[in-house]
């Protein structure tokens, strides 16, 4: 009985982790995106700054004393500051194949984009080899974590045999 539920766990983990390579293919895209759309807002800005004769933390800085201007300066903080995350991460994923991603989980950090990837992400049998390994780590790593319980709670054997 035992055997059958660890299996079972284990299968469950294969197939868990058989869709990451497809789910961060399709982060990565929709990161992309995301880089290029904040790279046309932050040029902008910077063309607007430049025109202005200023550079873009003078820019920043010049936007403020009034409720709007602090809002819109914060707002255009944030938009920097999610440019430079989202590109880092998308450099480090782009260079890490479909497996080497499932070591990078902490650069699938960008909320909106792994919220609206999970949004469209429709599960399916991994047909590539990326996906059939995770499968296979999956299942392995599941088989794993089942047998650690039994490892620390085993009934010991008597040695005299008087059970």
């Amino acid at each position: 009985m035992i055997g059958l539920l660890r299996l079972a766990v284990a299968v469950c983990f294969a197939a868990a982790l058989s869709q990451f390579p497809a789910f961060s293919d399709q982060y990565v895209q929709r990161l992309g995106g995301q880089v290029d759309a904040l790279s046309r807002v932050a040029a902008e800005f910077d063309a607007s700054a430049r025109a202005a004769g200023l550079t873009r933390d003078q820019a920043l800085a010049d936007l403020s004393g009034t409720a709007f201007r602090d809002a819109h300066q914060a707002n255009m903080a944030q938009v920097f500051a999610r440019l430079d995350r989202a590109r880092a991460d998308l450099q480090m994923l782009r260079l890490a194949g479909p497996l080497e991603r499932m070591l990078l989980p902490h650069r699938l950090r960008d909320p909106e984009t792994l919220a609206a990837t999970w949004g469209d992400f429709r599960p399916a049998v991994p047909v590539t080899a990326a996906g059939l390994w995770a499968g296979g780590i999956g299942l392995a790593l599941g088989w794993l974590l089942t047998a650690l319980p039994g490892l620390f709670f085993r009934r010991r054997q008597d040695p005299l045999g008087w059970r």
